[in-house]
């Protein structure tokens, strides 16, 4: 079931950032990222419309050459808060863009931001727009926002990081029981990682089997009927709502995860953001599904 820009903000509103985020990977149109042609001039003041693009730009040391961001890049940065934001990722301000002059405007192309681009665009406001849904789409974002900010070395070294990492965290879990596992994204309603996503690739590298997967869309709502009937060994839990994640599980205690304790709490944003930092999330990801200790000391005892 696929979220229209209207029901993804009323998820965005009821459920954190982390919905909103990830809802976007259900409404985005595909958009290869371009690499700077040559001769292009690096931009000098960038307003960034999406926390990933933003996440990346800093990480990069690019974040000197924003002059403005949309309202959750500001309260996923800290260090950003002073600048002037521009509005939500489903309601950006044009007036608000255009009056920053910006000579780059960088977004994700949901549908809700379609015509928004097109208005910019005819304004002569030049725009980079990219989809990072899969893992290859992230890094190729990296390396584009890389290219046109003149940060292209750090960009292949971030990129060589997380390329690294995602190596190493394959050995690991390579030959070692694949717990079936869910991530849940919202618990109510419930929305797990389904199929063909950056997270959904990870949770793969990290030794799981993604029961979500067994749906075609990358952020499905599932039921709770669902999810208690695939008795999933592991839940990774990155929902933002009240109440701990151990806590709201205890009430099926017939489910796996829950009979052994291995309900696992993830910070949001940590494995969830198609960001700068998927090597520390494939860490994060390969260390809530690998045994626990007992189990390791019985596979190992003679």
């Amino acid at each position: 079931m696929g979220l229209t820009p209207s029901r993804a903000w009323r998820q965005l509103r009821r459920g954190g950032v982390l919905v909103g985020l990830l809802a976007l990977g259900q409404i985005c149109f595909a958009a290869p990222p371009s690499a700077k042609s040559p001769g292009a001039v690096s931009p000098s003041r960038i307003v960034s419309l999406n926390p990933s693009l933003t996440a990346i730009l800093v990480a990069l040391g690019a974040g000197n050459l924003l002059v403005g961001i949309d309202d959750f890049s500001a309260q996923q940065q800290p260090a950003l808060a002073a600048l002037p934001t521009v509005g939500g990722l489903y309601d950006p301000s044009l007036e608000a863009v255009v009056t920053l002059r910006p000579d780059l405007v960088v977004l994700v192309p949901s549908a809700a931001q379609r015509d928004f681009r097109a208005q910019l665009e005819s304004l002569g406001v030049p725009v980079l727009a990219l989809a990072p849904l899969t893992f290859e789409e992230v890094l190729a974002s990296i390396e584009t926002l890389g290219a046109r900010t003149g940060h292209a070395a750090a960009a292949q070294a971030r990129v060589a990081a997380i390329q690294a990492a995602r190596a190493e965290v394959e050995r690991a879990a390579a030959g070692r029981p694949r717990p079936r596992a869910v991530l849940v994204l919202q618990r109510e309603p419930l929305f797990v990682v389904g199929a063909g996503s950056f997270i959904d690739e990870m949770m793969r590298s990290a030794g799981a089997q993604n029961l979500g997967a067994e749906f075609s869309e990358p952020y499905p709502r599932a039921s709770l009927e669902w999810l208690v009937a695939a008795r999933p060994e592991v839940i990774l839990d990155a929902s933002s709502e009240p109440g701990t994640p151990r806590e709201f599980w205890s009430r099926w205690p017939s489910i796996p995860a829950v009979e052994r304790g291995r309900v696992v709490s993830l910070a949001p944003g940590v494995a969830t953001l198609p960001g700068p930092e998927l090597d520390h999330a494939l860490r994060v990801l390969g260390d809530a599904l690998a045994p626990p200790e007992n189990e390791r000391a019985a596979r190992s005892a003679p």
